[in-house]
C-alpha cells in the first residue's frame, strides 16, 4: 500500500509515520511525507520519501496525488493561534489546501482512504453541554471554522464516492515535547514540559478551567486504527469525536507533583491572557464518545499516566527538589 502523510515532518506526523512503518514493514519505500521541514529521525530513515514544501501549493501536492496513494493521512494545518492572527494564511492552508486535495482526488477518480485531523475546536458556545457527533459546530475561532468546513467537505465527498474519509476531531494533544508553538492550547503542554526541564512557565486561564485532552501516544494509535476501519464500520457520518479525558489545569499541576515532587510546580505561574482566554475558554470540555468507543478508539486513563509515559518516552531526568 502506498501511503501519503501530509504534515508528516512534525511531532505527531513523524511518530505516525514511524509507527505505521513498524506495524507495516512491507510499506518501506512506499511512504511519502510532505511538510515544511522534517525531524532528523525521519530524514535519515530510508523507509520514507520526504518532500519539503507547502502542501497547499498545487505544484507540490498534485504530482504526489497523481501517484494515487491508497491511504492519505492529512495532518497539515496552520494552528489555532496563528490562524486567528493571520486569517489569509489559515484560509489558504486549512481550507483551500484541503479543498484542493479533495478536488484533485475527485479528478483522479480513484477514491483513496483519507484520515483527516479535525479538531474539537469546531465547537463553541455553551461550555457546560455534553457534546456528541450530532452537536452542530459553532466555532468561536477562524481555525475552528476552517476545520468545520473541511469536515463538511469530507463528508460530502465521501457521500459522492470521491474519497473514503474519516474526520477525527482531536482533543488538545498533551504533552508535546520541544518548544511551545503558536497553538492557543500550547500552555497545556508547557505546564508539564517546562518544569520537567527546570524552566519557568505560565498558564493564561483560571486553574479550575477544564479541558478535553489526549496524549500523543493515543493520537497515533487512533489515527492508525481509523485507517483500518471500513467505510461500513463508520457509516454515513464520517466525523468522529475522539475519546479523551476532562481535566482542569490544577488537576494537571497536581498530577505533575504526584509523579515527581511538590517543589517542581514552583516553576509554574498564573498569568491571565485575554486573547488566549477568548479562544480556549470557548472549547467545551465534556464529550459523549459512544460512537468512537464502539468503533474501538481509545483514550488515556488519567493525567498521571500521560505524564509518566511522557517522562519515559522522552527519557527525561526529573530535576531534584
Amino acid at each position: 500500500m502506498n501511503v501519503l502523510i501530509i504534515g508528516g515532518g512534525g511531532f505527531i506526523g513523524s511518530r505516525l509515520a514511524t509507527e505505521w512503518l513498524r506495524q507495516h514493514p512491507e510499506s518501506k519505500g512506499k511512504i511519502t511525507l510532505v511538510d515544511q521541514a522534517f525531524l532528523d529521525i525521519i530524514k535519515n530513515n530510508p523507509g520514507f520519501e520526504c518532500i519539503a514544501g507547502d502542501f497547499s501549493d498545487p505544484s507540490l501536492i498534485d504530482p504526489l496525488l497523481e501517484k494515487k496513494p491508497e491511504l492519505i493521512f492529512h495532518l497539515a494545518a496552520v494552528v489555532s493561534g496563528e490562524a486567528e492572527k493571520n486569517f489569509d494564511l489559515g484560509m489558504r492552508v486549512n481550507l483551500y489546501g484541503s479543498q484542493h486535495l479533495l478536488e484533485k482526488c475527485r479528478q483522479l477518480a480513484y477514491c483513496p482512504k483519507v484520515v483527516f485531523a479535525s479538531s474539537c475546536g469546531i465547537f463553541g458556545g455553551d461550555v457546560n453541554q455534553v457534546l456528541t457527533e450530532e452537536t452542530a459546530p459553532k466555532p468561536k475561532s477562524s481555525y475552528g471554522t476552517q476545520k468545520a468546513m473541511v469536515d463538511l467537505l469530507m463528508n460530502d465527498f465521501s457521500r459522492r464516492g470521491f474519497v473514503d474519509a474519516r474526520c477525527l476531531r482531536l482533543p488538545t494533544i498533551t504533552v508535546r515535547p520541544g518548544k511551545p508553538n503558536a497553538a492557543t492550547s500550547s500552555f497545556l503542554s508547557s505546564i508539564i514540559r517546562e518544569p520537567l526541564n527546570g524552566k519557568a512557565t505560565s498558564y493564561p486561564v483560571a486553574p479550575s478551567s477544564p479541558f478535553w485532552i489526549l496524549s500523543p501516544k493515543q493520537v497515533v494509535r487512533n489515527f492508525i486504527h481509523a485507517a483500518k476501519l471500513s467505510a461500513k464500520d463508520i457509516g454515513d457520518d464520517r466525523t468522529i469525536n475522539l475519546p479523551g479525558i476532562t481535566v482542569s489545569v490544577q488537576e494537571m499541576i497536581d498530577s505533575l507533583e504526584k509523579v515527581t515532587h511538590k517543589g517542581i510546580t514552583d516553576h509554574i505561574s498564573y498569568e491571565p491572557d485575554a486573547f488566549l482566554q477568548s479562544i480556549v475558554l470557548t472549547w467545551p470540555p465534556n464529550f459523549d464518545t459512544k460512537k468512537a468507543d464502539a468503533l474501538g478508539f481509545t483514550a488515556d486513563k488519567n493525567t498521571t499516566e500521560i505524564i509518566t509515559n511522557y517522562i519515559q518516552e522522552e527519557h527525561i531526568q526529573v530535576p531534584e527538589k
